[in-house]
């Protein structure tokens, strides 16, 4: 069998089912990533001191523990303290609680960009702490943090090949079964280079078009 026979054939088949369940592994993470990074950035910007040392300890732990072993102990240790997780149900929380670390200290730089006077006329206008948080801090810190998250957002495509190391048959995964199989490592490991490569390229498109979508006009930097 030449190589075009083999990739066409056997080999992109195989990668196909690979890439969907990275793509669902992503698609399951990222969300709760970014809703999860926003109160913890909140928490450490305008919460009380107890808010403040939790969200501190949350980044630090989760900033602190490789990844590889946060999904050892999702999926191997839980089980010893009676929680047992399916391997994908493991393999997102763990993309969960690393990205939402990260994801926090983008948002919270974001936040601190943000001028104090805007809070502070906010509340003179009447509105509650949470309403101005929610309404005028947010939408301007999203939109600012944009940058940080979309990288963070790639880091997690490439990472998400870690979920092979706990059973979960993602794009890689998926990849190193045919290579052992069919000893076939170079061309193999070179289209799933590609395909990652395909996966970060459409992001980085995807995030210039949505800046330029949610760019408030003279809000392009933080001297506002």
């Amino acid at each position: 069998m030449d190589q075009l026979a083999f990739i066409a054939d056997i080999l992109l088949p195989a990668l196909w089912g690979g890439l969907l369940v990275t793509l669902q592994l992503i698609a399951a993470a990222a969300p709760f990533g970014v809703l999860i990074g926003a109160g913890i950035a909140v928490g450490r910007v305008y919460g009380s001191r107890p808010v403040q040392y939790f969200s501190r300890a949350y980044v630090a732990f989760f900033k602190g523990c490789p990844l590889l072993l946060l999904l050892f102990i999702l999926y191997f240790g839980l089980p010893s303290a009676g929680i047992s997780l399916s391997p994908f149900t493991a393999s997102v929380l763990g993309f969960i609680f690393c990205n939402s670390a990260y994801d926090s200290e983008y948002i919270r730089g974001a936040i601190k960009s943000i001028r104090e006077g805007q809070f502070t006329a906010g509340l003179a206008l009447g509105m509650t702490r949470g309403q101005v948080i929610r309404n005028v801090i947010l939408p301007q810190a999203l939109r600012r943090a944009i940058p940080g998250l979309v990288n963070e957002f790639v880091y997690l495509i490439k990472y998400s090949s870690l979920a092979y190391m706990i059973t979960v048959i993602e794009l890689t995964g998926a990849g190193k079964m045919v290579a052992t199989r069919y000893f076939t490592y170079n061309e193999t490991f070179l289209v799933i280079g590609l395909v990652y490569l395909s996966l970060v390229t459409v992001t980085t498109i995807g995030a210039h078009l949505l800046e330029r979508r949610v760019a408030v006009p003279g809000m392009a930097s933080g001297r506002h």
